[in-house]
């Protein structure tokens, strides 16, 4: 977890022209729709957990992350677009908006 001396944090995001790109790794199929914190890949790379009940069959679970992830931000569930990795667990999700507004609210989820 980030310390209050670190403002952001670690990299399961870049910023974007638009506002932000979210590293995301998705467990479909799960019990709720809810987000639990931070996770590192074999890679390296650093994700956001995410769960969702919908089914990761005609883009149902992309569209149920979308929407998670709309409602955690606050935005307009247009704003939050899945860019990559639609078909693996593993995805680039974009978040418009003002980029450091949304790195500050994914700041304050991540220490909840």
């Amino acid at each position: 977890m980030p310390h209050s001396a670190d403002p952001t944090p670690p990299s399961c995001f870049r910023k974007s022209g638009s506002g932000i790109e979210l590293f995301v790794r998705l467990t479909p199929k799960s019990a709720s729709d809810s987000i639990e914190g931070l996770a590192e890949g074999l890679d390296g790379k650093v994700y956001l957990k995410a769960r969702v009940r919908a089914v990761p069959e005609g883009g149902k679970a992309n569209a149920a992350l979308e929407k998670l992830l709309a409602k955690a931000f606050g935005v307009p569930r247009r704003d939050v677009a899945v860019v990559s990795g639609t078909t693996s667990r593993l995805k680039t999700v974009a978040i418009a908006g003002n980029a450091s507004s949304l790195i500050a609210t994914l700041t304050v989820m991540l220490e909840a």
